[in-house]
Formats: structure tokens, sequence, C-alpha cells
């Protein structure tokens, strides 16, 4: 679609200018432990100590909204507290992975990722822990293979996508074309820009009405600029990865119906047996509590957990306050960390592997 990649080269130079203007992102280090033709494992642990935990970014844009800044940094905070910290990122994919779809995002790379950080000892169970579609793949895995996981927590992750559950949702679904290519790679500025039609609110005027609430505070208007520059980051993906996503997920709802089918098994809420913590913004229309609580109440486990977090300004989007706001890191971290800990000490009440931190901890400066 020569229209699309004409958009998605503009937005990669209004990116590129922002981190010239200093929004660019400060990552801290890592090594590739594992890679596919379409991701790759990055490992920013450094030891062995603590439990493992795998994050799994959302497949339409680059990773580092997970490690923006030292003051905004899921990675950071994770390893300050003993977590053994990996990251599942998504590439652009290789010659002969441009028809993966579900069976290879939602199982088989999460899969292999799994099974690098337990290192074929079938004794190290890992968290999950993801936002947006990256939380929904992961949920999708985890009804998969419970018996691989500790726990999973989804962050602003929809699961339901029932008619009237929002605007945006029902925008969106409307919007989309009927079919895509499946065989060619579909540019992210597709999602982004049909998403912009679907809620001009939620991507358009709330963010410019969030610079502005941050004119007078250096450190939130900072990071609006830096969630900005990460907007314009896009990763292509598969056309019959996008096509499985509107149409199976979004329009028909296969995974919180229980009738999706992934690898020829079919899943659904009635198979996410393990413990899971969920956290949801209230001011979020892209993951509201419609999209989540449906779900959860479907489950068979009763260990589950649901947080509701009201969202803030200096976020740029809301869909992205809890991996960006100050709020979140004082107030939510806290909790998550500290629901984490808990249950990996149950786990391992008979074990002697080192406990989580749970206390709150300052941001690294």
């Amino acid at each position: 679609m020569p229209i699309l990649e004409s958009m998605d080269s503009f937005r990669q130079a209004q990116g590129r200018a922002l981190e010239l203007l200093g929004f660019g992102p400060m990552e801290c280090s890592y090594r590739i432990v594992d890679a596919g033709g379409y991701w790759r494992l990055r490992d920013y642990s450094g030891g062995e100590s603590g439990p493992p935990l795998i994050i799994v970014a959302a497949p339409i844009k680059r990773p580092y909204i997970w490690d923006l800044a030292p003051a905004a940094s899921v990675v950071r905070y994770c390893l300050y507290h003993r977590l053994r910290v990996y990251l599942l990122e998504w590439l652009p994919p290789a010659a002969g992975d441009d028809a993966a779809g579900l069976d290879e995002y939602a199982d088989e790379a999460i899969a292999d990722a799994v099974a690098r950080v337990a290192d074929g000892k079938g004794e190290v169970r890992p968290f999950l822990m993801d936002h947006s579609l990256g939380g929904t793949f992961a949920a999708v895995f985890a009804a998969l293979h419970p018996e691989s996981l500790r726990g999973l927590v989804l962050l602003g992750s929809p699961l339901c996508f029932q008619p009237g559950m929002s605007r945006f949702w029902d925008a969106l679904v409307s919007l989309a074309p009927a079919r895509l290519p499946e065989t060619e790679v579909i540019a992210d500025t597709l999602l982004s820009l049909l998403s912009a039609l679907a809620s001009p609110h939620t991507f358009l005027s709330s963010r410019l009405v969030d610079v502005a609430l941050s004119i007078t505070d250096p450190a939130a208007l900072e990071m609006h600029g830096r969630v900005e520059r990460w907007t314009l980051d896009e990763v292509p993906l598969p056309g019959r990865l996008v096509q499985q996503v509107l149409q199976w997920l979004y329009r028909e709802n296969r995974f919180c119906r229980g009738i999706l089918s992934v690898r020829g098994r079919t899943v659904g809420p009635s198979s996410l047996r393990l413990p899971l913590l969920a956290v949801v913004n209230t001011a979020d229309e892209i993951a509201p509590l419609a999209s989540v609580k449906p779900f959860i109440d479907a489950m068979p486990v009763r260990d589950v957990r649901l947080i509701e977090y009201p969202g803030e300004t200096g976020v740029g989007l809301q869909h992205l306050a809890v991996l960006a706001g100050r709020k979140a890191y004082a107030q939510i971290w806290p909790q998550i960390i500290a629901w984490l800990g808990a249950l990996f000490q149950r786990q391992e009440a008979t074990g002697g592997a080192a406990p989580l931190v749970c206390q709150e901890a300052e941001l690294l400066a």
C-alpha cells in the first residue's frame, strides 16, 4: 500500500525530529538472548537471582515505552525490585514470516521466549507482564499454556470486544477494511490512522489538552514529548495477523466468547487457569473496564485481582499512563510488585528463592 508507506515514512521523519529535540528514549542496557524472524528476546537481568519476568510488548510500536527514561521505566522499576527482566519485542517480519498470524504471535514466539527463560529444565516458570495488544496475545498464550507460567499481569489490555463496550471499538470495527492482503506486510500507520478516525478525542484532542495541562510542569511536559516521539515509531505487521486481529478478536470477539482457535486448540476465559492481576485506567477508552471484567468474571480461578486507576496528566495518551505516569509509579506499581511478591512467596514457600522487595522504592534519578 504505497500511500500507507508514504505516511509511515512521514511519521518516522516526525519522530526523528522529536528525537533531535531531546525527546528520544533513554533505555538501559540489555543483551539479546534469543530471536526469530519477527521477534527477539532482550535480557536486562545481568544475573540469576530473583524470579523471571517476561514483558510482552505490543506489536504495533517499538518496545521502549517500557523504558522511556529513568523516571518512567517499568524495566528499571522491576529490576530494582529483584526481578530478572526479559522483554519480547516484535521486529518487522523477515522474508518468509510475512504470513504469520495469531498462531505465531500469540503462541509460537511467546512459547519460545518462555522456553528460553526456563532454560529447558522445566523448573523455572516466569511471570508474564503485558500492555495493550501485547496483553491480549499474552492472555491467549496463558490460556493455551497456563502450566508454563507463575502468573499474568495485564496493563490496559482489552480481552472483550462486544458491541457497545466503547465508542472507540464500535467505530474501529466499522471503519476497518473487511479484508486485507494476508500475504503482504501492512504498515502500522493503517492502525494508527483507523484509531485516530475511530476516536479523534482519544488520539488527537485529548493529547492537545494533555500538553496544555503540562505546560507549567517541566517534568510532565518532557514526558509528554517522549510519549509523542514513541507514538510515531511504527512496526509493520504481517497482513494475516492484522486481518485475524481485526476479524477474530475485534469483530467476532472469539476469545472472550471462548471460541478462538489457535494451533488447533480452542481457548477462552475458561482456559485461563492461573493467577491474574489486571490494571484498568478508568479514563482509557481503548481498554475500559468493560473490556476486561466480563472475561475475568468468566475465569475458573479466584486468584484474580483488578486494580482501577483514574489516569493522570503528562502522559500524552491515557492508554499509556500506567507505563509513563508519575502517579502510576507512586500508587499502582507498588501494588503490582506486592502482588508479584506475595504470589512468588506462596508458590515458593518450601524453596529457598529470595523474596521480592515489596515496599515502595524511590524512582531512579
